[in-house]
């Protein structure tokens, strides 16, 4: 009995190693058969290009929070930090140095004729309130804006980091919550504003001649001129881009995901500090630019001999209409 015993137990223990490798071979094979640590089989960049993000599996509900690095990220954080701030500097620093050259060599556009003693209503109560809400929300939305991009190079090292702090949390508040008076005011503006501002023959002839702020001409045009009518233009379409990419920041993933939100940044801060250089050549033109300007829509009349430099086809139109020494103007043509 003993050597079938042992016949028995040798023959046992050759199934069971031939067990053992049969199980482990397809293992091994999956396996390769040399490491080569710096292979470039496998890139970081290819990984990182795949879908545009690198994302896991979770079991909660909100899927985004999948997403553990989302490349694109580093391209937005490149243009907030860097190519917004030289957009932002060119155009607004770019426009102050031209309206300061600009009034050096040209001052303030007088009223040829002198002051006439008499007025005309230019703009009734109600146009005036709207106007001055909407430059008002739009004053403390820059300021507060600008902040965003160019606070922290510009304030921080002037102020603790608690002064700072507090100042941004209250500019972040002050620019969401302005925003709803400020959207409201552009939609106004353009509905009673429309019909006075759309270009027609009398403005390329007003362009042509220097819509009166080169040399002495002062060309005629209706209520509002070429210049006007572009300032019109860019507030309406600029306020409304502005209003539209802030609302999908305010509101995040309402429609939009993260690549959305970042074009949407992108949008916001170009047309933004556009916005604003282009303002300050309208501030400037309604105050220490043009003699007269301001009291348009300071007090709601202008003297006629202002209106008729500036606005000739306009007053020859209410002078028909016998609306002058005071009496009401036709609030919009």
């Amino acid at each position: 009995m003993t050597p079938l015993c042992n016949w028995v137990r040798y023959a046992a223990a050759a199934f069971a190693l031939a067990l053992i490798i049969g199980l482990a071979a397809p293992v091994s094979a999956q396996q390769p058969t040399s490491v080569n640590p710096t292979a470039s089989a496998v890139k970081e960049q290819q990984l990182l290009q795949e879908l545009q993000r690198v994302q896991g599996r979770i079991t909660i509900p909100d899927a985004k929070e999948s997403v553990l690095i989302q490349p694109a990220g580093r391209d937005w954080r490149q243009f907030h930090e860097v190519t917004l701030r030289w957009i932002g500097a060119i155009a607004i620093l770019g426009m102050l140095v031209v309206l300061v050259g600009f009034y050096l060599w040209r001052g303030m556009v007088r009223i040829d004729s002198g002051r006439s003693g008499r007025k005309i209503v230019r703009f009734s109560p109600f146009e005036r309130f709207i106007h001055w809400m909407t430059a008002t929300c739009f004053i403390v939305l820059a300021i507060s804006g600008l902040n965003i991009t160019f606070g922290k190079p510009l304030l921080l090292p002037l102020m603790s980091p608690e002064a700072f702090t507090t100042w941004s949390e209250a500019a972040k508040y002050a620019h969401n919550y302005l925003s709803f008076p400020f959207t409201i005011g552009v939609i106004v503006i353009f509905l009673i504003w429309i019909g006075g501002n759309i270009p027609n023959s009398v403005d390329a002839e007003w362009i042509k001649r220097g819509g009166g702020l080169v040399g002495d001409d002062h060309p005629p045009a209706y209520r509002f001129n070429a210049g006007q009518k572009l300032m019109y233009w860019v507030v309406v379409l600029g306020g409304g881009a502005v209003a539209i990419s802030g609302y999908i920041l305010m509101f995040p993933f309402y429609g939009t995901g993260i690549a959305g939100m970042q074009l949407a940044q992108i949008v916001h801060g170009v047309v933004a500090v556009l916005f604003v250089a282009v303002m300050l050549a309208h501030i400037y033109i309604g105050s220490i630019g043009m003699e007269g300007a301001f009291e348009a829509m300071g007090t709601g009349e202008v003297d006629v001999n202002w209106a008729k430099e500036h606005h000739k086809l306009w007053v020859d139109e209410e002078m028909g209409k016998g609306r002058s020494s005071g009496r009401a103007a036709q609030p919009a043509e």
